[in-house]
């Protein structure tokens, strides 16, 4: 048996798997609500607490429940890349002179950790975001990163992947330098990737019916699949920072 709601299936007697993620029940995403794409906009135009209690059960039921349905399917599949976790809505807004408290998109990642090659998800106004890479490098991260990408062969693996996502459509993108790193030489056949202190693909789709169908999933699951190779890549010579 099972019931249908908003966004999700949930099929009865469903058991969490043995390593406990409260992603991994048995469910079966269906779209995101009708409502994702109006929450947000009402929200982009009034980021106000008393705005979001009014319409937290449209944030629960359309946003944040499907949300948990698409990764809880897409987690086993990346497992390699290491556990799932949906993104609170909350801004930390401590040391930001923007003090709205809500963040304007709903997202989910698989990673090992910061840094170490992250296949990510984000719906808002704009629709839906797919993204993989490294989205953050601490001081022993970056320094490996340089090392890899200076390497001929691991440096030229990664121009490899990235041209190959760029060609498919792909935004290749991050944090980069103005200036070359200390000690590079201006000629450097790399230089560009040696810029970065961040690196990662981007494709997004504007707001479509297949949003709110069950096709979205096949949608991110193939896109994901494409950030494979270059998720390993940066497991394999960033990996998670060691401080």
């Amino acid at each position: 048996m099972s019931r249908v709601t908003c966004g999700f299936t949930i099929r009865a007697g469903s058991a969490r798997s043995r390593r406990g993620s409260p992603y991994r029940d048995a469910v079966w995403f269906e779209g995101f609500g009708d409502g994702v794409v109006d929450f947000y906009e009402g929200l982009e135009a009034d980021n106000s607490k008393s705005y979001w209690y009014e319409h937290l059960e449209v944030y629960r039921e359309h946003v944040r429940r499907p949300m948990e349905m698409l990764l809880a399917e897409l987690e086993p599949e990346f497992a390699e890349f290491g556990t799932g976790k949906v993104f609170r809505p909350h801004r930390d807004v401590r040391f930001s002179r923007d003090k709205s408290p809500f963040k304007t998109h709903c997202a989910a990642v698989v990673e090992p950790g910061r840094g170490g090659g992250a296949h990510y998800v984000e719906v808002g106004t704009g629709g839906l975001l797919v993204a993989g890479g490294c989205f953050h490098t601490a001081a022993d991260q970056l320094a490996r990163f340089r090392t890899a990408v200076d390497d001929p062969v691991r440096g030229e693996r990664l121009r490899s992947l990235l041209e190959g996502l760029a060609a498919g459509g792909w935004t290749i993108t991050g944090e980069t330098l103005r200036t070359r790193p200390r000690g590079t030489p201006a000629d450097h056949p790399r230089l560009p990737l040696l810029r970065h202190r961040t690196l990662y693909a981007v494709h997004r789709w504007d707001p479509d019916d297949t949003l709110h169908e069950r096709a979205c999933v096949d949608r991110v699951r193939r896109a994901w699949s494409q950030l494979r190779e270059l998720n390993r890549w940066c497991r394999d010579h960033i990996g998670v920072s060691e401080r």
